[in-house]
């Protein structure tokens, strides 16, 4: 993936990450205030070899000894030798072997210097173990364990050069740097589910996701409308509407498709059910109408039917009763508002759409609805349902194919474009549909108000003209 792939990722899910990570840090906050507070004392000791010469070689060996004296000396901080004399003096009720946890001896590299660290959650006495741990651990080995034998003095020497104080704040719960680790690692999380929700997540959200399935163009983008159901034609319901111009764009896009064709025939399907052709088609049959063009609406879906719904016309004798000779084409279309946009509505649904659909009499149709009109979109099918589409797609220049946002997934969409590389339908472009008004995955077509002057027209009045009429208009 490229960096604009994960910016969108983020940009999609940084509420999730956002709510990660401030839980993490108020979890490690909470957990820290439910935990006993410990303090640590330190306390460090010298140790070093006197020599009754005072040569400098003499000093020189000394040290060298010490150093080497000090890596045994630190094992013997913590031994039951040390830490039986700390217990009995402090009245400590706990066992050397306890204590020992608490007690932790170090030593830098070459050096004669020895650290001692004592953890209790009581600070008055945690350095008082630490003092007496340092006491013991000098009379120990300079009285005991380094004492040559008769009366002569050890030539070792433990002297504390920094007795342990009080500590006045704990060593642990480190609420700062715990709300820290947690802030980091609730974003660890946030960003490991955003990425793997991305990975896993295989429908179409962006235009970028349909330039990964098709090289074919985006020829448009429509913003999701909550109340499409109910106004379904936008163009001419709310033409102002900033939704209503994304399918003027559209129609701009479509008048430069493939200008040197003889025919401007469109099918307009879906990878799937429910992705919005239907309406796009007939939103796009009215906003090319509003140029003056001559526009023919075919309703190719012989298995659901939705154009007549739509555009408020009567669909019960259509392109099914043209295609079994009952009525001629002239006779079914139907001239929706004043323009020159005719609808051919379904007719009544048969028991062999495809074969219909396939026949010599569809064709023929269509290649009449061709020479009469400027445009001819035909509404069908989804394409990895039924072979309707694709058989209606030899007849015409070409498929416009209807992707929804959130919607369609990509193994649809790349199965819907090898489906017509198989059969040579060429494929102009993709409209996506359902596309939020905002975010990483919107169009941006535009949060304007398109102030043109109204060219809404009337609601159909499903008027059935003569045919002497009809044949002059087109």
């Amino acid at each position: 993936m490229e960096l604009r792939d994960y910016l969108r990722i983020l940009h999609r899910n940084w509420i999730l990450i956002l709510a990660l990570t401030l839980l993490g840090g108020a979890a490690t906050y909470g957990y820290s205030l439910l935990q006993t507070p410990t303090y640590e004392a330190d306390t460090q000791l010298y140790v070093s070899v006197r020599s009754d010469n005072s040569g400098v070689s003499e000093l020189a060996q000394g040290t060298n000894f010490a150093r080497q004296a000090v890596v045994s000396f630190v094992d013997v901080v913590d031994s039951a030798v040390v830490l039986d004399r700390v217990v009995n003096d402090l009245n400590l009720d706990v066992t050397a072997q306890q204590l020992a946890r608490s007690v932790e001896a170090s030593s830098p590299l070459n050096s004669v210097i020895i650290s001692v660290k004592v953890t209790n959650t009581d600070a008055e006495l945690a350095a008082s173990i630490a003092n007496s741990v340092g006491s013991n651990f000098a009379d120990v080995v300079v009285n005991r364990l380094e004492k040559p034998e008769g009366e002569a003095t050890s030539l070792v020497r433990v002297e504390t050069i920094e007795p342990a104080l009080v500590p006045t704040s704990p060593a642990s719960p480190n609420i700062p740097m715990g709300i820290a680790i947690g802030l980091v690692a609730g974003l660890a999380l946030g960003l490991a589910i955003a990425l793997l929700r991305s990975v896993l997540d295989t429908r179409i959200h962006s235009l970028h996701d349909i330039e990964a399935a098709t090289e074919s163009p985006v020829l448009g983008g429509i913003a999701l409308d909550p109340d499409a159901k109910k106004r379904p034609l936008i163009v001419h319901a709310d033409p102002r509407n900033p939704r209503a111009e994304s399918f003027r764009s559209l129609r701009t896009n479509l008048q430069f498709i493939d200008v040197d064709g003889s025919s401007r025939s469109f099918v307009i399907s879906s990878a799937g059910p429910g992705e919005g052709k239907s309406t796009t088609t007939a939103n796009l049959a009215i906003a090319l109408a509003e140029t003056g063009a001559r526009v023919a609406l075919v309703d190719g879906d012989l298995r659901l039917p939705r154009v007549a719904d739509y555009m408020g016309i009567e669909g019960g004798v259509g392109l099914t009763d043209v295609l079994i000779g009952r009525a001629e084409l002239v006779d079914v279309l139907q001239q929706w508002g004043t323009g020159k946009l005719f609808v051919l509505p379904s007719g009544r649904t048969p028991p062999n759409p495809s074969e219909l659909l396939g026949s010599q009499a569809m064709k023929r149709t269509l290649e009449a609805l061709a020479d009469a009109f400027d445009y001819v979109l035909v509404d069908a099918p989804p394409l990895l349902l039924v072979t309707d589409a694709a058989v209606i797609s030899r007849f015409t220049s070409g498929v416009l194919l209807v992707a929804a946002s959130g919607t369609t997934k990509k193994p649809q969409l790349t199965a819907a474009v090898e489906k017509l590389n198989a059969i040579g339908s060429r494929l102009f472009g993709v409209v996506v549909t359902m596309l939020p008004a905002r975010g990483p995955d919107s169009y941006g077509y535009g949060a304007y108000s398109y102030t043109a002057p109204d060219t809404a027209q009337p609601a159909a009045t499903g008027e059935r003209r003569s045919r002497r009429d009809r044949s002059d208009e087109k």
